[in-house]
């Protein structure tokens, strides 16, 4: 594997990045904002954004690049399946609870649902998502579809997902604007108040953390190796002190391809 220090340089800044940007919001919503409720108020409104970027974006991102992990190649391909599904599911939720949570209090104070962008951009996301992880339970984790419908799904679910968590990202950018431009009356937003310049900081992190993820799910040279080579690597192991290691014979073809030739010659096949 090709620059794996860069891998994990990169993977360690990316959680970093993802993990402040779920601190500045929980610090958003507790400091500046009301707090956390479930009453029909601005605090129940707070978990929309707490849960969108916990879930939606930092669970969704680990869940993309959770293959690439080199800690996990000892992990049987199932069982990276069945976590890559799970943080996904994870997420899932959350995002139906903060879409809950918005809903709810729209309702309750009277405020139309879906008008804005941010909104129509969000919903298409959660239905994209919903589908994304129907479709890949069903396909890659039931024991029911062939082989070649797998191969032949794979691009098309992994540049769903890349397009589904680029579009989380945009539509929770748009939403943290809204909310201060409305939000913010005395001062305004245009007045740089101390809480907007602390909520730009926190869009311009879900944005690095994006593309950090999406830079790491792109590189063909980070993929995660095939279970053929991963097999080879776990059986392999080294030769005792004091005996010379046969791997650069093994590295070239076999002079005497023939089974018997080998035989006669005492030599044995791994």
């Amino acid at each position: 594997m090709e620059n794996q220090r860069s891998l994990l340089v990169l993977l360690f800044f990316a959680f970093a990045v993802g993990f402040i940007a779920v601190v500045f919001v929980l610090r958003w919503v507790l400091h500046f904002r009301e707090g956390l409720a479930w009453d029909g108020g601005a605090k129940e409104f707070n978990w929309h954004p707490l849960l969108a970027v916990t879930g939606f974006i930092f669970l969704q991102g680990i869940a993309i690049v959770v293959y690439r992990l080199p800690w996990t190649w000892k992990c049987s391909k199932l069982m990276m399946k069945l976590i890559h599904a799970g943080l996904n599911v994870l997420a899932f939720i959350l995002a139906v609870i903060s879409l809950v949570a918005v809903f709810d209090f729209h309702n309750v104070q009277n405020i139309p649902n879906m008008y804005s962008l941010h909104s129509w951009v969000g919903l298409a996301a959660i239905i994209l998502f919903t589908l994304q992880i129907v479709l890949g339970v069903c396909i890659f984790l039931l024991p029911v579809s062939p082989g070649y419908v797998r191969a032949a799904f794979m691009p098309i679910h992994v540049f769903s997902g890349l397009f589904i968590f680029t579009t989380v990202i945009a539509s929770a950018l748009m939403g943290i604007t809204e909310k201060l431009i409305f939000g913010l009356t005395d001062p305004k937003y245009k007045d740089s108040p101390p809480e907007a310049t602390f909520v730009n900081v926190l869009g311009l992190l879900i944005t690095v953390f994006g593309a950090l993820i999406l830079w790491i799910a792109t590189r063909p040279s980070w993929k995660r190796p095939s279970e053929q080579l991963l097999h080879t690597l776990h059986n392999s192991e080294p030769a005792p002190v004091g005996t010379k290691t046969d791997t650069t014979m093994s590295e070239r073809p076999d002079p005497e391809p023939n089974s018997e030739a080998r035989r006669r010659n005492g030599k044995t096949e791994e």
